[in-house]
């Protein structure tokens, strides 16, 4: 059995330590998937757009047909209590979520009166950025917004990308690129993509097929302050081949660097290196 980091959680009005078992073999969530989650991080003492994570829980609720049950200010005064358990610096993840316990009408539909809440805050390093990661090409697509719940931060979107992850990393890849179903450039597995070429910065335009990330949003309006040229666009693969860099954004790593995609080797380059520094800066003012 694996071991479980530091782990606090938050459900019921108590404070648990350790990996508290939650769902029966009837739980809706267990068996249906009508989970949503939102992740924030803790590093270095700061806690950058917890407040957004949050907003994006409560949306993700209503889309899948869940009962929000928290203020976006009681999550972050939970979170602000949760942190207090661990050492001031640590790195942690931190993930409040709702699901539902039982069905409604039919078994197949949710009760969103069954709705329940929990926060848990455990610890997770941030991944090592001076190497960078190597990226190919996914056989696996992303859905369009018509086939799953793609507005929303949800569970059952996850086994997917899973998938796409197990699938590159058995190639020898650290990632992978996954596309719409258009055939054009979505996001990786675990983050937003980002491209430089000739100075200009572009990114996968929001179109439905992928979560419009807050880190995503947050590099963008970082960059453009900064006086860098970004355009959220079309995007091929053939993109991403010649470009003159590759870096990804997400929760999880914030800033991270693409170091090779195929056989191909790229530098850690200078917009990739303002960008992070730039998040940083970000994280640490507030």
């Amino acid at each position: 059995m694996a071991e479980w980091s530091q782990t606090h959680t938050f459900l019921d009005g108590e404070w648990f330590e350790g990996n508290k078992p939650i769902l029966g073999p009837r739980s809706h969530a267990f068996w249906l998937g009508s989970s949503v989650f939102d992740g924030a991080r803790a590093f270095e003492g700061v806690t950058p757009d917890l407040d957004l994570h949050c907003e994006r829980l409560n949306r993700s609720a209503r889309a899948m047909w869940l009962k929000p049950l928290m203020s976006v200010r009681d999550m972050i005064e939970l979170t602000r209590e949760g942190l207090k358990r661990f050492r001031p610096d640590a790195a942690l993840y931190i993930r409040p979520m709702y699901w539902a316990e039982t069905s409604g009408v039919g078994a197949v539909a949710l009760d969103p009166e069954s709705t329940r809440f929990l926060l848990t805050i455990y610890e997770t390093p941030m991944p090592d950025a001076s190497k960078g990661v190597s990226i190919t090409r996914s056989n696996m697509v992303k859905p369009l917004a018509t086939m799953a719940p793609i507005q929303a931060k949800a569970g059952c979107l996850y086994p997917n990308n899973a998938r796409a992850l197990l699938e590159a990393r058995a190639r020898g890849f650290d990632n992978c690129v996954m596309l719409d179903g258009l055939g054009q450039v979505a996001e990786s597995a675990t983050a937003n993509l980002f491209l430089v070429k000739d100075g200009w910065v572009k990114t996968p335009a929001a179109n439905g097929a992928f979560l419009n990330g807050i880190t995503r949003q947050r590099v963008i309006k970082l960059l453009t302050g900064a006086g860098v040229a970004v355009a959220e666009t079309t995007l091929g693969y053939a993109d991403l081949e010649q470009a003159d860099e590759i870096f990804m954004a997400g929760n999880f790593g914030k800033v991270t660097p693409v170091a090779r995609i195929d056989d191909r080797t790229l530098p850690l380059g200078p917009i990739y290196a303002k960008a992070r520094a730039l998040y940083w800066k970000f994280a640490h003012a507030g």
